[in-house]
């Protein structure tokens, strides 16, 4: 019987002991804060961009036009990803377009961000 006790509180100790393990908060790419990127505009030079937004997370290799620019964050044991993209395309030294995410997009992604910062998003 003592043995079958034992069992019992060791497996709940167990479970109280995997309940409460630390999750570290996983963050990657460039912090693309959305003030900057709405200051990117056509005619640009290349080192603009890089003071406004930083040196691009993802370089291609295939086509040297082209600059991603890709953020990642997961809090903890958040299930929510906070993800962005901006994609920032030239002709020769200077910006040709950008691409990035709408006024309505952005303002979707804040509102996560700052619920991801204030530990409220499960």
């Amino acid at each position: 019987m003592k043995t079958f006790q034992r069992l019992v509180f060791g497996l709940g100790v167990g479970l109280l002991a995997s309940a409460c393990v630390y999750r570290i908060n996983i963050q990657q790419g460039n912090f693309l804060d959305q003030a900057a990127v709405e200051q990117v505009k056509a005619g640009m030079t290349r080192s603009q961009v890089r003071y406004l937004l930083g040196t691009p997370m993802v370089a291609d290799s295939f086509n040297k036009e082209r600059w991603d620019y890709i953020y990642y964050l997961k809090k903890g044991r958040s299930r929510h990803v906070d993800s962005r993209r901006v994609t920032v395309y030239f002709d020769g030294e200077k910006v040709a377009r950008l691409d990035k995410p709408t006024a309505a997009e952005a303002a979707a992604q804040e509102k996560s961000a700052a619920q991801i910062k204030n530990g409220r998003t499960y």
